[in-house]
C-alpha cells in the first residue's frame, strides 16, 4: 500500500538510507582480472605413475598481496595459490600447480583504516570463483580428476596474518637489547 503523503507517489525513504545519506557510498568495480603467472608440473607424466596404489593427498597454500595502482582509487590484488598433490604411500609428487591471479579494482567510499582488510578479504573473495575454475580445468586437462578447491575463508586468513605479524613484532621487540 502506497503512502499517500509522499510527493509524486515516490516511495518513502527508509530510515537506514536517511541515516547513511551523509556517508560516502561504497563502490567497488572490477576493472580487470588476469593470470599473472601459471605453472603446472605433472610428476606422473614426467616420472611415470608411482608403483602400487595411488592415494593423493592435496595441500593448498594461499597468500595475498595488494598494492595501489596509478589511477585514483585503483588497487591491484594478487591471489597466490600453490596446490600440491602427493602420493600418501611414498610421498611422490603427483602434481604441483602454482597460480598468481590478479584483479584490478576501483574502490571508493571505504575509509582508510578499513581499506587493508577490504583489499585482503573482499577483493580475493570476488576473484576466488575464477581461481577455482582455472585450477579445476588445469588439473583435469593434465589427466587428473578436476580438483575443486573448497572455499577459502579469507577473514580467517587475514586474522592469521595479523596474528603472525604481531608475534613477529613482539619477538623482534624482545630480541632488541635494552
Amino acid at each position: 500500500m502506497a503512502d499517500e503523503n509522499t510527493p509524486n507517489g515516490a516511495a518513502p525513504q527508509p530510515a537506514a538510507q536517511a541515516q547513511n545519506a551523509g556517508q560516502p557510498q561504497l563502490r567497488m568495480q572490477v576493472l580487470a582480472q588476469y593470470i599473472r603467472d601459471l605453472s603446472f608440473e605433472n610428476g606422473v607424466a614426467q616420472k611415470g605413475a608411482p608403483a602400487g596404489e595411488i592415494q593423493p593427498e592435496i595441500s593448498v597454500q594461499v597468500s595475498l598481496d595488494a598494492r595501489r595502482r596509478g589511477g585514483e582509487n585503483q588497487y591491484e590484488v594478487i591471489n597466490k595459490f600453490r596446490v600440491t598433490s602427493k602420493n600418501r604411500a611414498d610421498g611422490a609428487t603427483l602434481f604441483l600447480a602454482e597460480l598468481d591471479y590478479a584483479g584490478v579494482f576501483q574502490i571508493e567510499g571505504v575509509p582508510n583504516e578499513q581499506m587493508h582488510p577490504f583489499l585482503m578479504i573482499e577483493c580475493p573473495r570476488m576473484l576466488f570463483p575464477f581461481v577455482r575454475r582455472i585450477i579445476a580445468d588445469l588439473t583435469r586437462d593434465s589427466g587428473f580428476p578436476a580438483f575443486n578447491m573448497d572455499p577459502v575463508d579469507f577473514v580467517a586468513l587475514y586474522r592469521q596474518e595479523l596474528a603472525r605479524r604481531a608475534q613477529a613484532q613482539q619477538a623482534q621487540a624482545e630480541a632488541k637489547p635494552s
